[in-house]
Parts: C-alpha cells; sequence; structure tokens
C-alpha cells in the first residue's frame, strides 16, 4: 500500500515546513487561524529523512498575515516558504525574536501586568542559548508550565 497524502496547491499563502512532530496545532492557536476565514491544511506525522518525522502545514491567507516572530518563539527552525500565484517566491528563515508581544502571559501575580490588564505583555529574550524569555517588567522567566 502507497502511503503518500496529496494535498492541493494554495494560489497565496504560506507553507510551514520542518515543524517539530506534533507542534502544529499548537502554532494554529498563536497564530489564531481559528479566528480567520481561509484554508489550512495540516499534516502531521509526516515522514522526513532529516527530521524522522514532522508536521507540514498549508495556510492560505493574505502574504502579510504571518506573524513570524511567533514563528520564531515556537521553533525557529521551521521553513517558511511564501507562495504567490501557485510559485514559491520567497523562503524565509526563522530566528529567535529578541521580543514577543501578546504572545505569552507573565504568571508572576505580583507583575505589574496582573494588575493593569491592559498593558501589553512583553517579554526579552535574555539567553539565546538556552532560549530564556523574562518578563519586560518583572523579569520573571516564562516556562510553558
Amino acid at each position: 500500500m502507497n502511503n503518500t497524502l496529496n494535498v492541493g496547491q494554495i494560489s497565496e499563502g504560506f507553507v510551514l515546513d520542518h515543524i517539530q512532530a506534533g507542534k502544529s496545532m499548537e502554532i494554529y492557536n498563536y497564530l489564531h487561524l481559528d479566528e480567520l476565514d481561509c484554508c489550512v491544511a495540516i499534516i502531521k506525522n509526516a515522514k522526513s529523512s532529516k527530521m524522522g518525522k514532522k508536521d507540514i502545514m498549508k495556510i492560505e491567507c493574505p502574504i502579510d498575515f504571518m506573524d513570524l516572530d511567533i514563528l520564531g518563539f515556537i521553533d525557529h527552525n521551521i521553513t517558511v516558504n511564501i507562495i504567490e500565484n501557485e510559485k514559491v517566491v520567497d523562503k524565509k528563515v526563522l530566528k529567535l525574536p529578541k521580543e514577543i508581544v501578546n504572545v505569552i502571559r507573565c504568571k508572576n501575580p505580583r507583575c505589574i501586568t496582573s494588575i493593569e490588564q491592559e498593558l501589553d505583555q512583553i517579554f526579552v529574550l535574555t539567553d539565546e542559548e538556552n532560549r530564556v524569555y523574562r518578563c519586560k517588567y518583572c523579569e520573571e522567566k516564562y516556562s510553558e508550565r
């Protein structure tokens, strides 16, 4: 039995490749794709010679929509292919953003962002090697737990 899956071309949008297996739904949520009226194809656990298994996402939406900082924060190894007129016109290399705004929240109950709800949640990259982000206001270290 042949184990291939064909997903059609997109005319304008993005193909996110080399996503760590199982991370595509996290990206879907971070990018708020459920709030947009666009076509999204998610391929989970595709075979990859480089990674073993990977996820792939095809997002058909206007080019100016994608926030590369969010993708770089989630996984800076993702390949972003920009599609126009059904052709790849550019490939973006992601890096860890120096600062991320309103992507994650400070969990310190004494932080000013807990009291001043309208303040932006700003985190600054303080240790690139270990991927450490700290709250700009109280310097609380971000942890996923």
